[in-house]
């Protein structure tokens, strides 16, 4: 079995509602999705396919290539089916394997148990054809195989991906408790900024935001920053396909647009300092001005249809929600006094701070971060009356 002289099904993964942004990004590859569900999006297509996904995607978790789809009651079941695939010929001998698993079966108590069978399972298969058997265990930087397995019905996959993609590469210093960069992309993809007027980031952190915002701007895709994936580690492999690849990445980096101006701000000196090398990581320093001041004293170039976008802290201890109250009406008073003619964001998980904005949202774009209800709420930032605007 060649999984590169395949065509199966393909799953992408993603975090709970980044779906409508994932498969904007799928469609905008030339992909044509056969299904949308909350946490993915799926498609068919080849090994091929899956490398270009892997080097472009900006919101997805994992790219998942099928390899069987079967009936499992179960972990004997299971055992049976996974022993008499051909695992000689998808992983070599000499590489490393890891197993990952979404399991929901109510014979199966722990997801470790159907992952030490799956192991089990290839295991054997690999000492009754060639005596010997690759090494296995917890880090994804091998070939992966991922269980799906619900009920009766299962599937296996090879994760094409290993380590997740949601995270992007150039963040080596994260600060506190930064958005993930998925995350950071879909609350861009579902705004309206046209990635060519202002953008300015208050409060900025460790620049997730803004640096996201330059890669959009100048079509830097996540691939450039990563040089390991699952699917360079199974039989069938050639590197040319990702040489190939990766170099059309770098063709397609464009300058930034005339006059585009990328602004992030924070009080803190250090979460500037982050802001800066991890901007450097991604290439994007020089398109990004860093200020260190209060939100209030940002600049907020005077032109229309730019995007100021907050992401402040939602106030997760006892007495900090109160301190934040303020905070979140100074955010509002500051949209609408010092930024007319822009579009206003902020992304919040506590929707009563929310309230203390003192502006209406245009939109209320639901996300979540980790199990976190969040919404993204955008302002329209009239420069006359509304009368006038319409």
């Amino acid at each position: 079995m060649n999984l590169f002289s395949l065509t199966s099904r393909i799953i992408i993964t993603c975090s709970n509602r980044l779906s409508p942004w994932l498969q904007k990004e799928v469609e905008e590859l030339g992909f044509k999705p056969v299904r949308i569900f909350k946490t993915g999006v799926e498609l068919q297509g080849t090994m091929q396919d899956c490398i270009q996904l892997n080097l472009n995607l900006r919101c997805a978790s994992q790219v998942l290539f099928s390899i069987k789809e079967f009936k499992a009651y179960n972990a004997d079941d299971l055992y049976k089916v996974l022993v008499v695939l051909p695992w000689e010929e998808l992983i070599p001998a000499d590489e490393y394997f890891s197993i990952s698993s979404n399991v929901s079966n109510e014979t199966i108590s722990n997801n470790l148990f159907a992952n030490v069978k799956v192991k089990d399972a290839i295991a054997d298969r690999f000492r009754e054809k060639t005596g010997q058997r690759p090494n296995s265990g917890s880090e994804l930087n091998g070939a992966v195989i991922h269980l799906y397995w619900k009920d009766e019905l299962a599937e296996i996959f090879l994760d094409t991906s290993g380590e997740t993609l949601s995270k992007h590469g150039y963040r080596k210093i994260p600060g506190k408790a930064p958005m993930l960069e998925s995350l950071a992309a879909a609350t861009l993809l579902a705004s309206s900024w046209n990635r060519q007027s202002a953008f300015v980031n208050p409060m900025c952190g460790s620049g997730t935001i803004a640096i996201e915002a330059a890669m959009m701007a100048t079509n830097r895709r996540p691939g450039l920053y990563r040089s390991n994936y699952s699917f360079m580690h199974v039989l069938g492999y050639d590197g040319a396909l990702y040489d190939i690849a990766y170099k059309q990445l770098e063709q397609q980096v464009t300058e930034a647009p005339a006059g585009l101006r990328i602004i992030a701000s924070d009080i803190s000196e250090d979460a500037v300092n982050i802001t800066k090398i991890n901007a450097g990581i991604a290439g994007v320093e020089d398109l990004i001005e860093l200020q260190v001041c209060d939100f209030d004293d940002a600049t907020v170039p005077e032109v229309e249809g730019g995007v100021v976008y907050f992401n402040p802290e939602y106030g997760d201890r006892l007495g900090v929600e109160d301190e934040l109250m303020a905070t979140y009406k100074r955010m509002g008073d500051f949209l609408k006094k010092k930024c007319k003619g822009y579009y206003g964001y902020i992304f919040t998980g506590n929707l009563e701070l929310g309230k203390k904005i003192g502006l209406k949202p245009k939109r209320r774009i639901e996300f979540y971060t980790s199990k976190i209800d969040c919404r993204l709420f955008e302002y329209e930032l009239y420069a006359g009356s509304r009368e006038d605007k319409a």
